[in-house]
């Protein structure tokens, strides 16, 4: 079997927690069967993948493989791979086999997803719901930032927790109307 990124030979390879791989000594990718995933997967908790972890560790450092960007094929079936894009400050794009269900992990990757807490729910990460909800925290998570650089620490923590105490309190958006009426009054 041959590396899908650089045609070399893949070897027999562990990855952490002991799932067996293909690891390729050229370009160090690792492949991981669909088959293989799925038995070591059934060995972990489910813990379900949160899109916010995303948007929290954005700045998380991470170098994409060079050989990142270049599509692949399957080495198993030789279908193309669907690239499910992780989006952190340095984006990468992950390798799915949609038909024997093999993933495709560039140099560091893994790490990554570990790290994310998405290694165990590779899956997800593909659909179209996962994606638009990456997408909304990340905004979400500018936002935040948005308001830190523009009041400080200190008073951008008093707006969040004012936030979060009018969003669970069932009069809560008569006291949000209050704070724009009164801006609006003031600044009149």
């Amino acid at each position: 079997m041959d590396c899908p990124k650089c045609n070399s030979e893949l070897v027999n390879g562990i990855l952490s927690d002991m799932l067996l791989t293909k690891h390729c000594q050229q370009c160090e990718g690792e492949w991981i069967s669909g088959h293989n995933y799925q038995i070591w997967r059934s060995e972990r908790p489910n813990i379900p993948p949160n899109p916010d972890i995303l948007a929290q560790n954005y700045y998380l450092p991470y170098i994409p493989s060079p050989l990142d960007a270049k599509t692949a094929s399957c080495p198993e079936c030789r279908r193309m791979m669907a690239r499910g894009k992780i989006t952190l400050k340095q984006p990468f794009y992950l390798e799915h086999c949609l038909t024997c269900g093999g993933i495709w992990c560039d140099l560091g990757e893994w790490y990554v997803l570990e790290q994310l807490k998405l290694h165990t729910n590779i899956s997800q990460i593909f659909s179209s719901a996962w994606q638009a909800q990456v997408r909304a925290s990340h905004m979400n998570e500018l936002e935040r930032q948005a308001v830190i650089d523009k009041v400080g620490v200190e008073m951008a923590q008093r707006v969040f927790d004012l936030a979060d105490l009018l969003t669970k309190h069932p009069n809560g958006d008569f006291a949000a109307a209050y704070l724009m009426r009164r801006f609006d009054r003031d600044k009149g």
